[in-house]
């Protein structure tokens, strides 16, 4: 039997968790840093990771029983790595999941990093189905892939399509690395944001940028001006695997980025949050490599590079940054009631690693991200908590 479909074009009325949507040419690529601050930085790591959509939705309501969403990934390969199995979409019907896909053809980036080369192989379009859906009106979610740019073409529904309606709730930006943006976790609802603003019945606008949460001046003024009533700040891992900067320039790098927040945001609660366990950068400083070791035996590891004996000369390492951002906390708390600090190491500390340990010696799995999640939840958003009303 013929099925009548009805098409709906994604709009900005159709999605959350982004900043910005840019028209393509054969659909829609939402961001997560808008065009003025892309312009003000050419890293190509950066330009990956606010264009992959941590935390997006496509979010609707209706009584369809059927949805097709086609779409245009972006896979990214390194030869001589092993490649990442292709980014899932999860359905969630009234908050709960219902079903998952990955699109089946994608746009591939391949990089060779012995001779510094890029090609690049277009993709076709490919559609996602999600059959057999409860035949009422209801909530729908779509969350895409946290490590996939992701061009959107249209929605098809068997049923009329309304905007998901403003439910009152708080809106919790975050901004943090790859662990935050989701990495190594099941799927696009399973990093530890996504978990902790569903037991906080918060929306999220995800600021997790891989490799690039580097305290830069143009993602301060992006938070400033992003409509937010709750901001949390982790900081630390990617300043120390990218070996950036000098202690004497992470503390004034610090209070610039929070003044900047601060011009916009006067009474907003800020939460900081230092750098969750991780032993090859405890105490010893970046820059952070792939182990070749575990290369040549088909796994994604990494490693530290950097000399501890470094540290003297201000060499960034995490239990450094702890130290010396708790101090910061607790320098600016004295005249800022909005303020707050929370240790990473309660999150995931040496016990967590013990009996979850980081698979890649970098990223927690999503065992972790589950319990990650629920203690910064369970400190943020309860009765007490920085993030809670009372």
């Amino acid at each position: 039997m013929t099925q009548n479909w009805l098409t709906t074009p994604i709009t900005p009325a159709l999605l959350r968790g982004f900043i910005e949507l840019e028209q393509t040419e054969r659909g829609v690529l939402p961001h997560r840093l808008p065009g003025w601050a892309r312009a003000q930085c050419s890293d190509p790591q950066l330009a990956m990771a606010e264009s992959e959509p941590a935390g997006v939705r496509i979010a609707f309501r209706s009584r369809t029983t059927l949805i097709e969403v086609d779409t245009v990934p972006t896979r990214f390969v390194y030869v001589g790595v092993p490649a990442r199995p292709a980014g899932l979409y999860d359905l969630h019907i009234d908050g709960g999941l219902a079903g998952q896909a990955s699109a089946g053809d994608a746009d591939t980036v391949t990089f060779d990093m012995a001779t510094g080369s890029v090609t690049k192989q277009k993709g076709e379009i490919s559609t996602l189905r999600f059959t057999d859906l409860p035949d009422h009106d209801k909530a729908i979610e779509i969350w895409l892939p946290y490590g996939e740019i992701t061009q959107l073409v249209e929605v098809r529904t068997n049923a009329p399509v309304e905007p998901f309606p403003d439910r009152g709730r708080k809106v919790w930006l975050h901004h943090g690395s790859s662990i935050s943006k989701g990495s190594n976790t099941d799927s696009p609802s399973t990093s530890w944001p996504v978990l902790a603003a569903a037991q906080g019945e918060v929306e999220l606008i995800n600021l997790g940028f891989s490799g690039s949460a580097l305290l830069d001046p143009f993602t301060a003024r992006v938070i400033r001006d992003t409509p937010a009533d709750l901001i949390s700040l982790k900081i630390g891992i990617n300043l120390v695997n990218t070996d950036l900067m000098r202690m004497r320039a992470f503390t004034s790098a610090v209070h610039g980025f929070v003044d900047v927040i601060r011009e916009g945001r006067p009474t907003v609660p800020i939460l900081l949050v230092s750098p969750l366990y991780c032993p090859i950068h405890e105490d010893t400083p970046g820059p952070g490599a792939f182990d070749l070791d575990a290369l040549a035996a088909g796994k994604i590891a990494f490693r530290a590079t950097g000399n501890p004996a470094d540290r003297a000369q201000g060499k960034l390492t995490l239990v450094s940054i702890r130290d010396e951002l708790q101090r910061i906390a607790r320098q600016r708390m004295a005249g800022d009631p909005h303020l707050h600090y929370l240790d990473g190491l309660s999150l995931y500390g040496p016990a967590d690693f013990a009996d979850l340990p980081l698979p890649d010696a970098l990223h927690p799995d999503a065992a972790a991200h589950r319990r990650i999640g629920e203690r910064f939840a369970a400190f943020a958003f309860t009765d007490g908590g920085p993030f809670c009303p009372a």
